[in-house]
């Protein structure tokens, strides 16, 4: 009984692989997919960006604070941690970023996110993927979170973008992903034109866990679409940690 069970569970997988492959198939053969950039057909291995835009994407790369992440111009041959962090160190481990906020990327997050081009998420989810497997390497994360939506604007726009972004991502590394295990539990106005002291206070006391039991003594890796000062990423890790996180690494799309 056991064997055919076994069997059985095989031919499923199977069949559901044939099946996925084949209306994948059909759906690009009666709506061919084009690149998000230009226009040009886009290849098997990534959904909607060409090779030439994929290849136009500039990773961010050293040197940037060994803590958070954020770029510093000139030469800098030791490990630099920036003043913010030195003064107040976030409750993240560390934070790091695909690329930065521009171009290609700021476009298709910002499609992503108010056009509700959905069918992104999975090629910029590509992008975390390649950033956590080359700063992350030696991590092995037991969950992926995102950061969480207000019930109110998720109803608003019918999605969060940081989930979307999560799970294709949590997908990818073959991880669990846990999209309740945060909750924002009052709205806030956007960060955009905020401050920096105004991004901390907007977000302070916002999140709250509301699943320890998912996250006690596991290491947690936190999504987000975009990082700009660290204050909404930072205010979550401070939740998580809170609640028995073991460590908290940030990873983003973009760093504004």
């Amino acid at each position: 009984m056991a064997y055919l069970e076994c069997e059985q569970d095989l031919f499923e997988s199977h069949y559901k692989r044939v099946s996925g492959l084949a209306m994948k198939w059909l759906a690009d053969l009666l709506y061919p997919r084009q690149c998000f950039g230009c226009g040009a057909s886009a290849p098997q291995d990534f959904r909607y960006f060409c090779w030439d835009c994929w290849a136009d994407i500039q990773p961010l790369e050293p040197p940037f604070c060994h803590r958070c992440g954020d770029p510093v111009s000139g030469a800098v041959e030791h490990e630099f941690v920036c003043y913010a962090c030195s003064a107040t160190p976030p409750f993240f481990t560390f934070a790091r970023s695909s690329t930065r906020y521009a171009g290609l990327v700021r476009d298709a997050l910002r499609h992503l996110k108010y056009e509700q081009a959905l069918w992104l998420a999975p090629d910029l989810a590509q992008l975390l993927t390649a950033t956590v497997r080359s700063e992350y390497h030696k991590e092995a994360f037991d969950v992926v979170v995102p950061v969480p939506l207000h019930a109110m604007r998720r109803r608003e726009r019918g999605f969060n973008q940081s989930g979307l972004l999560a799970q294709a991502l949590a997908q990818q590394l073959e991880s669990t992903f846990m999209p309740r295990v945060l909750k924002r539990i009052r709205p806030t106005i956007s960060q955009t034109n905020l401050t920096a002291r105004d991004r901390l206070s907007n977000v302070s006391g916002v999140f709250q866990v509301k699943k320890s039991r998912a996250i006690v003594d596991r290491k947690v890796l936190l999504v987000d679409d975009v990082m700009t000062t660290g204050a909404t990423v930072n205010a979550c890790a401070k939740e998580l940690k809170k609640h028995g996180a073991t460590s908290v690494h940030v990873i983003t799309v973009a760093r504004g």
